[in-house]
């Protein structure tokens, strides 16, 4: 969804912010507001992932784990 979100992102940013025509007249959000809601659905997306971001690892410095 993430890529389609950002597809048309793209596409809407390309096109006029507002068209008129003899049917009425049509105007897209703001691209500000779209790329928003491209952040919250990325941060909404990532929330769900089991890692969440976070690595656990353990650090020990060169040489600490050998013994002469």
């Amino acid at each position: 969804m993430a890529e389609n979100l950002t597809s048309e992102i793209a596409e809407n940013a390309a096109g006029p912010k507002m068209a008129r025509g003899d049917e009425g007249a049509v105007e897209q959000h703001s691209l500000r507001d779209q790329i928003e809601a491209d952040r919250y659905l990325a941060s909404k997306s990532a929330a769900k992932r089991r890692d969440r971001g976070l690595r656990m690892s353990r650090l020990a410095p060169p040489g600490a784990g050998e013994m002469s």
